[in-house]
């Protein structure tokens, strides 16, 4: 493996622990609730930071965006707005089937995915050049998917311990069928927001490039315009939760949460930038190779917190060591996607 795919691949593992650990200042609040926290995150997330850099780094940003296919925007945004919708329907399952499961699937479905459409539907620039799934190497990322797969089901076994040793009970409600279609749904959908940059980089890129940009600014210039249909849903629904529930006036009592919520904005899109650019490092197969990796690495993240947090507190016996043979597996898979990456 060459300097270029081993800084990338390090890059990729940052970018899911990231993503994986992004909500942690939610563990500090007292007075914000989901449709709070969520609203600031997602609009300093998907607008403010993205923009603010695009607009400041990237010489004449409009007319450069003007230049590109109106089709690649449409196409970006069209794999954004699924993304927004998954993560909609991930808040409802967690309500009707619980947070084990939802997860289980929605990770489940969405690296399954995520890591094989690009091998089949070539990306945009670099990524037109990835092996198909029937090349050696195609087949050994897709050996690490699978691996990756028993992480999955062996993360969710350990929420279900972990849940039963501290008596706690999902609050579901509403049909476990329902839950069940609309959690497959959110997972098949989950992966938008990777194939937003996949699909969409390289025209948008070039673009900025042509007009004086350098690498960072013009890759985060693709998340600025391609996530603008994720950006709608993702604080559309908080607003309808804040106005359903009148709670608006919460904000103006915990500026310290606002700042706090805004930390988790500039994460996620600190995350989406390092996810982009570990991809274009890892070479033509970096779509692939970049979002298991990055999938593993976000699933290690969420466990972190958790442990940090105190979630696992009280917790020992098989719960705790499938919540370590999770770790485990999934560095694994980490391991054997990289080495597809080789052989590309």
């Amino acid at each position: 493996m060459d300097t270029s795919a081993i800084v990338g691949v390090i890059v990729v593992i940052f970018a899911g622990l990231a993503m994986g650990s992004v909500a942690w200042p939610m563990k500090l609040m007292r007075k914000f609730k989901f449709e709070h926290w969520w609203l600031i995150g997602m609009f300093v997330g998907l607008i403010v930071v993205p923009w603010v850099v695009t607009l400041a780094f990237c010489p004449d940003a409009l007319k450069a965006y003007s230049e590109v296919p109106l089709r690649v925007i449409l196409l970006s945004n069209a794999f954004a707005l699924s993304w927004g919708v998954a993560n909609v329907l991930w808040g409802l399952c967690i309500v009707r089937i619980g947070m084990a499961l939802s997860g289980a699937i929605l990770t489940g479905l969405g690296v399954s995915v995520g890591v094989t459409v690009p091998m089949i539907f070539k990306g945009s620039g670099l990524f037109s050049n990835t092996a198909g799934p029937d090349s050696p190497a195609g087949k050994a990322v897709l050996a690490g998917v699978g691996v990756m797969l028993i992480g999955v089901v062996l993360a969710s076994l350990a929420g279900f311990g972990r849940d039963r040793v501290l008596q706690k009970q999902d609050k579901k409600s509403g049909s476990f069928l329902g839950g069940l279609i609309m959690a497959a749904i959110a997972g098949v959908t989950s992966c938008g927001i990777s194939l937003a940059f996949v699909y969409s980089q390289a025209p948008i890129v070039s673009a900025m490039k042509a007009h004086g940009a350098s690498d960072i600014p013009a890759n985060l210039a693709v998340w600025a315009i391609g996530l603008i249909g994720g950006a709608l849903v993702n604080i559309s629904f908080p607003i309808y939760l804040l106005c359903k529930n009148k709670s608006w006036g919460v904000f103006k009592e915990s500026p310290k949460e606002t700042l706090l919520a805004s930390v988790i904005g500039i994460q996620f899109c600190l995350a989406n930038a390092l996810l982009g650019s570990g991809m274009l490092l890892l070479g033509a197969l970096g779509a692939s190779v970049g979002f298991g990796i990055q999938q593993a690495s976000q699933m290690i993240g969420g466990q972190s917190v958790g442990f940090i947090s105190g979630e696992w507190r009280g917790v020992h016996g098989v719960p705790r060591k499938l919540m370590y043979a999770t770790i485990l597996v999934l560095m694994i898979a980490a391991v054997i996607m990289a080495y597809g990456n080789t052989l590309n």
